[in-house]
């Protein structure tokens, strides 16, 4: 099974950043069970959605030609008690960039305010990988056609 925490991939620019959305909703699988009497999104959701996004961009600007590992988060900043029923905007943006690695920065906002964030998040990178198949992926997963938005 693989989670994903964004619904799409709203807008993305080579080398520089990417924005995309998720709705939470109550029906989330990771909700079911987890809290007895209030359903509340946890914190290292919104890290792996901003770390998710912000990955893809990693791919797509080094041309689906390498995969990112997440090794780093820092400087998190997570809301406490954050309920179901909202839909975040997801902002990531790379600060640096090499072959080997990533150096990037994300944040989520609901309603235009700041809720989360990560000031630094560090992706090591390995290149044993099928391009086509993460161009695939990438499309698939994103819902842009070829890797790239349609007038976004």
């Amino acid at each position: 099974m693989r989670f994903l925490f964004y619904d799409s991939v709203t807008k993305i620019e080579k080398g520089r950043d990417i924005s995309g959305i998720k709705t939470f909703s109550l029906s989330e699988e990771f909700l079911r069970g987890h809290f007895d009497k209030q359903a509340i999104v946890p914190g290292v959701i919104l890290i792996e959605a901003m770390a998710q996004l912000l990955g893809w961009l990693v791919i797509y600007s080094h041309d689906f030609q390498l995969s990112p590992i997440l090794t780093l988060v820092e400087g998190a900043h997570i809301p406490p008690r954050l309920r179901p029923g909202f839909k975040a905007e997801i902002y990531g943006e790379i600060i640096s960039t090499t072959k080997r690695d990533t150096l990037g920065a994300a944040s989520v906002f609901i309603d235009g305010q700041r809720a989360a964030s990560a000031q630094r998040i560090i992706y090591s990178h390995f290149d044993k990988i099928d391009p086509d198949e993460l161009r695939q992926r990438f499309c698939y997963y994103s819902g842009l056609k070829d890797g790239a938005p349609e007038g976004r």
